[in-house]
């Protein structure tokens, strides 16, 4: 049942923020690499786009560029549509699962895994994604087709995926609407300093510096961005905007929850994610500035 009492401002964006890396964890987690290469993957950035995208099919590049957004397409046609020539998306969903048990199981241990509380939080993010929709949200809803786990703390890192992934889809309505193509977008949150770092950037999105300046540029040139990098205040605001945007976009399945099942979904989130942070799950340097 839904609650009728209102939401406080940004409880979905701060549930959203405490969720997101409990699905997240996998895809820096050696296991990841592990169970993908035993699926036929062994190449990291192909085990990403392979194991992200698995479940809209066994698509091209151009798929994987459109709903991923912030990668440069050359480097995604560097791995697909050739990935789906050694392994399927079916298998590489099923080593995404083993992957993602085996990392939470590492990062959590076994007592918070079989606990109480998970599948309490696996109750709570499977009714917040009862209230996304489908329409407009190809991530989403190639997620939301495939079946929940059985075991609590899948269960709890499948709906968490629903839930990065409709809130995903909406934020790139936002950047559309505001104009920001995907380097662009990539530049302003890193400038923010919320983002992934410029190594984190440069590491994994295929971006060249040249590209990266050219970015900057255009960015100076909007307004959005001073000579040392750094946020405009107009640009400051934009980003601001963006977040807002996407928390309107992304409101229904915590309106869908109630605040108070926000807030306690909130409060056993903050507990996971902290834990999987504090046991190494994200590497520093990636993140921030």
């Amino acid at each position: 049942m839904t609650s009728t009492s209102a939401l406080p401002k940004n409880a979905g964006r701060q549930c959203h923020h405490v969720i997101n890396p409990y699905h997240s964890a996998h895809y820096f987690a050696p296991e990841f690499a592990v169970e993908l290469a035993k699926a036929g993957v062994e190449n990291r950035r192909a085990a990403y786009f392979a194991a992200r995208g698995a479940a809209i099919g066994a698509v091209g590049a151009g798929t994987i560029a459109a709903t991923f957004y912030n990668f440069n397409h050359d480097l995604i046609a560097q791995h697909v549509p050739h990935v789906w020539s050694v392994t399927t998306p079916e298998a590489v969903l099923e080593a995404r699962l083993r992957a993602a048990d085996a990392t939470l199981r590492r990062l959590l241990g076994a007592e918070a895994v079989e606990s109480p509380e998970m599948a309490e939080a696996a109750g709570l993010a499977l009714r917040a994604a009862e209230g996304c929709a489908r329409r407009a949200r190809p991530l989403y809803a190639a997620h939301a087709d495939l079946p929940v786990p059985d075991a609590p703390h899948l269960a709890y890192w499948h709906a968490a995926t629903l839930l990065r992934e409709h809130r995903g889809d909406g934020h790139l309505m936002a950047l559309l609407d505001a104009e920001l193509d995907g380097l662009e977008a990539l530049v302003t949150h890193t400038a923010s300093g919320r983002g992934m770092s410029y190594q984190g950037v440069m590491a994994t999105r295929g971006w060249s510096e040249e590209d990266w300046r050219a970015a900057q540029e255009r960015l100076r040139t909007r307004g959005l961005l001073d000579a040392e990098g750094e946020l405009t205040e107009a640009g400051a605001e934009l980003r601001k905007d963006l977040e807002r945007r996407t928390d309107r976009l992304d409101r229904a399945p915590y309106e869908h929850l109630g605040a108070e099942g926000v807030a306690r979904l909130t409060e056993l989130a903050t507990k996971f994610a902290a834990a999987a942070v504090n046991a190494g799950a994200f590497p520093a340097e990636m993140f921030g500035k």
